[in-house]
């Protein structure tokens, strides 16, 4: 693991870990829930050895990072995500860098691409267009056999769920991590590398918002109401973008190219991997190959 460092955000001083040197072509990564910077252990290494200056994040509510005042609202939606990552890359001086991510960082990577694509050189995103529609998702419920994977959704909408992921952080982590990657068998070892980044005061709170912002149960943060409004209408991605899209994953399986090519204008490439939600740490080369491949096609 590398040294970590800190950025002061707008709302979160921003920990993160940096692999490579500083003079390296910047590619930031970012990983999801229930997750950390663990899951790029094995891609960071392959891009710097090909001459990337890799930054992984640690997100808000997980790991070092911290919220910079006590009275900041623990958000954790879309535009809270991507406004932290742009504070990031402004903060770090990064120029257009490669952004890539799965989960809440496919997420943070999307939006923030859509919303400042003068920010990003290209994007490698798992799964698509990870933009919550809020107001469809808030009004339109999906067939059943669609909602009964989301059980964990609905469930920290309650008081009692909040109080199970404060009580059970690690053994609800451990289960997603199961479920989600049905194809995969990580040690407990390697879970525990990753389990220590929910000791983070602030993730309960944070994570309980995320699930229920999507769902237009509560508020964002008054900061990023203009940005929620542009997410809202679902505008296309324009920089140059590969879709990875995992076959094994329950919970996000994938989409057609022609789906794809609704959302991104400048579709490099969709690939379909044979690995389940967590893609960099179930198949790490083939997620470095999708930011090297990006890469040559930016060259």
């Amino acid at each position: 693991m590398s040294d970590i460092g800190v950025v002061r955000g707008s709302q979160v001083e921003i920990a993160y870990e940096r692999h490579g040197g500083p003079g390296g072509w910047p590619v930031v990564l970012l990983h999801g829930f229930p997750y950390d910077p663990r899951c790029y252990d094995g891609v960071a290494p392959l891009l710097a050895a090909a001459g990337a200056d890799v930054v992984v994040p640690y997100l808000r509510g997980y790991g070092p990072t911290r919220y910079v005042h006590l009275d900041v609202l623990r958000s954790g939606a879309q535009a809270a995500l991507a406004q932290d990552l742009r504070d990031l890359v402004t903060g770090l001086g990064l120029e257009r860098p490669l952004v890539g991510g799965f989960d809440w960082g496919g997420r943070a990577a999307c939006v923030a691409s859509l919303l400042w694509p003068d920010l990003v050189g290209g994007l490698v995103t798992v799964g698509g267009y990870n933009v919550h529609d809020v107001a469809t998702m808030a009004t339109t419920p999906a067939e059943p056999a669609v909602e009964s994977r989301l059980w964990y959704q609905w469930y920290l909408h309650s008081e009692h769920g909040r109080r199970g992921l404060d009580r059970y952080r690690r053994e609800l982590a451990r289960q997603l991590w199961d479920e989600w990657s049905p194809t995969w068998s990580p040690g407990d070892e390697v879970f525990a590398r990753t389990a220590a980044s929910f000791d983070n005061p602030d993730f309960v709170d944070t994570v309980v918002h995320s699930y229920r912002h999507r769902y237009a149960l509560v508020p964002g943060h008054p900061d990023h109401e203009r940005s929620e409004r542009t997410i809202a209408a679902q505008p296309p991605v324009v920089v140059p973008t590969i879709v990875v899209d995992s076959t094994a994953d329950p919970i996000a399986p994938p989409s057609t190219t022609a789906a794809h090519r609704e959302h991104f204008t400048q579709l490099v490439e969709h690939r379909l991997v044979e690995v389940g939600h967590n893609p960099p740490q179930e198949d790490p080369s083939g997620f470095a190959d999708a930011v090297l491949t990006l890469r040559r096609y930016l060259a």
